[in-house]
């Protein structure tokens, strides 16, 4: 009786593979696609997501976000949301004064190029039309601290002064100044002066890489209302107290339904938000990518566990003698079998590894040609790339293997 080693029937899985290199390579080509789409659209998302928290962590994990629309401030927010009535600047008193649970609530004004024209920013020499126009109330950043480059912020008592100040993000530093000098310095925004106080650092996480803050200009609350009316993109940040964030939460929808003489029976006409509930959503729309894209590599994995399938059938009756031989002279059909579970696993395991080696490429090229989307491959989407790989070759080659087992060694001396 014989007992081959594991590392024998590695090794006689390997001289399989290679002896028909080039049927093995077409073989497992379906492998080889599956596998890339799965961990490339895995570390593509893993990325954008790291970014998105990054992002959303900075807001203040304390803060309630009361806006009209469920969207982004800056922009329209969506068709079936557009009746609704705007944020009013006197409900930050209100719910200050009403929440118990509300520690203090901040004002933020966002200037749209659609309403309020092209917005630019520029000084002798140089000008940008890349920034977004912001008006802070005076206590903003006593609830959203910012961490700074270059300078100050501007104080509450320059705020309520609606003092011609302004605090500037790092990307339009460098477009206006590119001597680094900006603390102190006049710009003019939409026709408007105002003397640079600091430069905020680079922000932190993003949307593909980039973070929308770090293009932006603040200016005081009181002043963005002077010098845009009609603007009524307004967010409140209300500044929950510690441990009483979702009490504040209700509190405040309680009494925003009651000043805004919602119907009882309506839904709320507001958007009240906090950042873990917006990186839920965002975690929602990035699993429905990963779950199509799973979807659509599945064919491919499928047409590859088919080919090693009919491959290993192929490789049974070639080698139909051999079989017989190894039976006659002792192998058990567990020796059989594992010798062909090994060579269906070898197969898929080498496809399997040359799809996470191709999106690994793929990954790093995308994060060379496009800066801004986040380009890193997690760990996990390289062990998930391998195991599936290799679980393929367990399921698909098991079949065959059993076949290969279960010959007559009689029969399969004889065979010609």
């Amino acid at each position: 009786m014989i007992r081959i080693q594991f590392g024998e029937n590695v090794n006689m899985a390997l001289d399989a593979v290679w002896v028909n290199r080039f049927r093995s390579g077409l073989t497992i080509l379906g492998i080889v696609i599956g596998i890339t789409t799965v961990v490339t659209v895995g570390s593509l998302t893993s990325g954008l997501r790291e970014g998105i928290v990054t992002f959303f962590a900075e807001f203040g994990p304390d803060n309630v976000f009361l806006n009209r629309f469920s969207g982004d401030p800056s922009s329209g927010g969506p068709p079936k949301e557009q009746k609704r009535k705007p944020i009013r600047p006197e409900y930050a008193e209100l719910i200050k004064t009403s929440v118990r649970a509300i520690d203090d609530v901040s004002q933020q004004l966002f200037i749209s190029s659609i309403t309020s024209g092209l917005i630019t920013a520029k000084v002798t020499g140089f000008e940008t039309d890349n920034v977004g126009l912001v008006g802070f109330s005076g206590n903003s950043f006593n609830i959203q601290p910012r961490e700074l480059k270059l300078g100050r912020v501007f104080t509450p008592e320059e705020a309520d002064r609606a003092t011609r100040v302004c605090v500037i993000g790092p990307l339009v530093a460098d477009a206006l100044f590119p001597d680094g000098r900006a603390v102190g310095r006049v710009i003019t925004v939409a026709g408007a002066e105002y003397t640079v106080l600091g430069v905020f650092a680079e922000a932190k996480g993003g949307f593909f890489g980039q973070n929308g803050q770090d293009t932006q200009i603040v200016i005081p609350y009181r002043v963005a209302a002077q010098r845009f009316p009609t603007e009524d993109r307004l967010i409140l940040v209300a500044k929950a107290r510690v441990g009483m964030r979702d009490e504040a939460m209700e509190e405040m929808r309680q009494l925003l339904r009651r000043i805004r003489k919602t119907p009882p029976d309506a839904e709320d006409d507001f958007s009240l938000s906090t950042a873990d509930q917006i990186i839920k959503r965002l975690d929602s729309i990035l699993g429905v990518v990963v779950i199509v894209s799973i979807a659509l590599s599945s064919l491919g994995l499928l047409v590859g566990g088919i080919g090693v399938m009919n491959i290993m059938l192929v490789s049974v009756t070639e080698r139909t003698k051999e079989i017989g031989i190894r039976k006659a002279i002792g192998a058990k059909k567990g020796d059989i079998i594992v010798q062909f579970l090994m060579e269906a696993v070898t197969l898929t395991g080498l496809g399997g590894a040359l799809g996470v080696l191709v999106s690994v490429l793929i990954t790093l090229i995308i994060g060379k040609l496009v800066p801004a989307l986040p380009s890193n491959v997690p760990g996990w989407a390289i062990g998930l790339g391998f195991g599936v790989s290799v679980s393929i070759g367990l399921f698909f080659g098991t079949w065959p293997a059993l076949k290969a087992a279960n010959l007559d060694p009689v029969d399969a001396l004889r065979y010609e």
